[in-house]
């Protein structure tokens, strides 16, 4: 999304369940920023996780890039 690199990566949780998180990278090289998101639900499955850490992901890149309105 623009100068982001939105990625999902859940992680497995104990008793089957997964954990969201969401890298947003940006930048190239040594001018290159990662900022990693976890959050508190939990989901049943992987893709429940993953759309839900994209969907958080995407959110804090729209408020970020937001132009301000006075």
């Amino acid at each position: 999304m623009g100068k982001y690199r939105v990625a999902a990566c859940p992680r497995p949780l104990t008793g089957g369940r997964f954990a969201a998180q969401v890298s947003i990278a940006s930048g190239r090289g040594s001018a290159s920023t990662d900022r990693v998101m976890r959050f508190i639900p939990d989901f049943p499955t992987y893709q429940e996780a993953a759309h839900y850490a994209i969907e958080q992901g995407l959110n804090w890149v729209r408020e970020t890039t937001r132009t301000p309105t006075h």
